[in-house]
């Protein structure tokens, strides 16, 4: 498939590279316009759409974007190099056919430009706003307008490629389900945010595990609140699915502090018969120093002002009584120490643990990417937020070991940001997790 669009490209940059140079031709020979108006009206339609086996709008048109920018990209040279050639031969005494001949190319380019970044603007996710912005700065800069493109032209096209293979391989096993476990999956989010049905806290995982058969459903608990209340709205909601769907169980995958605020459910809450798992991912088991020290140092009145704002703020996106400072408080490591004394994971219960950290800074995102440098300064190796000694929880454990130079952050082992992340596989991790789970009976 790979080769398949490759050729796709060398293909329409051939085509489009002698459309672009083609006034000379045409000058002597006018009847190419029938054959050469055709070409390249076909290949601003539809090229690459059809070198991909994908079912995706959205991805035939990213390719077709990617296509028509790299032609763009070789066809810029190569009519630098032959209108350098067609001055030698026409200056001075036929300058007036150089002159069109550059008047039509850059015509034909702009239209073959345009083309390609629109689509790619339009349709790529993993085109993120740095690129998109220095695209824009770039472009009208000789040289570095080229390194630019240059550089979304190689975003767009590990994107195509990656997603498209990601299809077929959910194409092939979509009749082995390998994500239909026994009971439902709930999958509940951490602090500061909410499930919502326009900006999934997990990305595109819940919709690649449906695809290979696992049933979904989220927590729906306040962004904000302790532990114990959180708590206590999560045994409710679970309470909730099983009356509704006779499910019986579910399989409970939680991130962040909403690892703590299920342990706090099976152990205080009596909902342990309607668990079957508990999966807890980058939770901080034992706590963050980092919040200990800025509970600390922060004056009451700066903490207070910042409580008062979010909880006000959340009141108005959903939150019945969000508890700003309540929530951070449970994430310190003095209160963690509650947990390792008296939370203990239930013997009935499969529970696991998985935790991720990143190699360098620069790996996560803002604002991951400037507190890692403080939790590293407290806690050691950290994700940007949570590190790695408190991650490990119940009887199995994986680490995620930085991949890349890189490493995987808070937000990347959930999908928070839909990047696509070179060496980890984000989605496939989850599917297999939910497969394992699968294969428990659970």
């Amino acid at each position: 498939m790979k080769q398949r669009f490759l050729f796709s490209i060398v293909m329409h940059t051939l085509i489009l590279g002698m459309i672009t140079n083609s006034y000379a031709l045409l000058r002597v020979q006018p009847r190419w316009l029938f054959l050469l108006i055709p070409l390249f009206l076909l290949s601003n339609l539809s090229a690459g759409t059809r070198s991909l086996k994908t079912t995706s709008g959205r991805l035939k048109i990213c390719a077709h974007g990617t296509v028509m920018l790299s032609a763009f990209a070789f066809t810029v040279i190569l009519s630098l190099v032959y209108h350098i050639v067609l001055a030698v031969y026409t200056i001075p005494g036929h300058y007036s056919i150089l002159i069109w001949s550059i008047v039509l190319c850059i015509c034909l380019e702009a239209l073959i430009f345009w083309n390609g970044i629109i689509c790619v603007y339009l349709t790529s996710v993993q085109l993120g706003i740095k690129q998109r912005v220095t695209g824009i700065i770039c472009g009208m800069i000789p040289i570095a307008n080229l390194i630019a493109l240059n550089g979304i032209i190689k975003t767009v096209l590990k994107e195509v490629l990656f997603e498209s293979e990601k299809e077929l391989l959910n194409a092939s096993r979509k009749n082995e389900r390998v994500c239909q476990t026994r009971y439902p999956i709930l999958m509940v989010h951490g602090v500061f945010f909410r499930d919502t049905q326009y900006l999934n806290y997990w990305g595109r995982i819940p919709k690649e595990l449906e695809q290979n058969g696992a049933r979904i459903y989220y927590g729906n608990h306040q962004s904000a609140a302790s532990v114990a209340n959180s708590a206590a709205e999560l045994a409710d909601r679970i309470k909730e699915i099983i009356k509704e769907t006779n499910c019986e169980k579910l399989n409970i995958i939680a991130h962040s502090k909403g690892g703590l605020d299920c342990r706090y459910a099976l152990a205080k809450l009596d909902i342990t018969p309607y668990v079957a798992s508990l999966t807890t991912i980058n939770t901080p088991h034992r706590g963050c120093l980092f919040a200990d020290y800025l509970l600390e140092k922060a004056s009451p009145s700066l903490k207070n002002h910042v409580a008062d704002v979010y909880n006000a703020t959340l009141k108005k996106l959903g939150d019945e009584s969000p508890d700003f400072l309540a929530a951070v408080n449970d994430l310190t490591a003095s209160a963690c120490m509650y947990f390792e004394q008296n939370i203990k994971a239930p013997e009935t219960i499969f529970c696991q643990s998985v935790g991720s950290v990143l190699a360098k800074a620069g790996g996560g995102q803002f604002p991951l990417n400037f507190s890692y440098h403080l939790v590293k300064y407290f806690d050691g190796p950290n994700d940007g937020l949570v590190s790695e000694n408190s991650f490990a929880w119940g009887e199995k454990y994986t680490y995620l070991a930085p991949v890349r130079n890189r490493g995987i952050s808070h937000g990347d082992v959930i999908d928070l940001n839909r990047q696509n992340v070179e060496g980890f596989d984000v989605r496939e991790f989850y599917v297999g997790l939910v497969n394992d789970l699968k294969n428990r009976g659970l």
